[in-house]
């Protein structure tokens, strides 16, 4: 099995990436959905959330106000600090679960966001970068997920710098390109994690 990180910034088309590795056969390990799971009606991560950010962080079905909730961290570095010493354990446990019941000769993709944020880099065999330059990062944000420009110069601000992943990227793969130039540097890293996998 070869356990591989995948991660980038905000807007730079690791979901697309994923996406294209999943339909080579990757099994994929999504942290954010999985951080989803972990905060549902219902669970102990909410229960936990709730104690630390109160019950307005909920909305009226007693889910999880995401929006509402990231309002708040995304300002405060404490407080998003306590979110992840939250989020985080649970996430890893429920990840490491999936990888466990993954096949021997699996490529296991974890797609996580804030993989160079919280030094996660040494939990993977390699690990793949998807970058993109600051503006394209902001045009899409505005352009397709219907940001606000301040709200995604926030957004990109909160993460790692583009140079801080980068220091950790075994592969960098380069998303300021038209699709079926990405669908072709995928299908090469693709070629080469099999590989890895065969021999690991």
């Amino acid at each position: 099995m070869l356990s591989v990180g995948l991660t980038g910034g905000i807007g730079a088309g690791k979901s697309e990436v994923s996406r294209l590795l999943v339909e080579h056969g990757a099994v994929l390990i999504d942290a954010d959905r999985i951080a989803r799971e972990v905060v549902a009606p219902g669970t102990s991560g909410l229960a936990a959330v709730v104690e630390a950010f109160g019950p307005d962080v909920l909305a009226g079905d007693g889910s999880l106000d995401r929006p509402k909730l990231g309002s708040i961290v995304f300002a405060d570095p404490d407080k998003l600090a306590v979110l992840n010493s939250i989020v985080h354990p649970l996430v890893g446990a429920r990840s490491r679960e999936l990888e466990k019941s993954a096949a021997e000769d699996a490529v296991v993709v974890h797609d996580v966001p804030l993989l160079a944020e919280n030094g996660l880099a040494p939990l993977y065999d390699l690990v793949i970068v998807v970058d993109a330059a600051p503006e394209t990062q902001l045009d899409r944000l505005v352009r397709l997920r219907g940001m606000t420009e301040e709200d995604a110069r926030a957004r990109m601000a909160a993460q790692a710098t583009r140079e801080k992943r980068r220091e950790i990227a075994d592969v960098v793969i380069d998303n300021d390109v038209p699709l079926e130039e990405l669908r072709q540097r995928v299908d090469q890293v693709w070629d080469d994690l099999v590989r890895r996998a065969r021999s690991a």
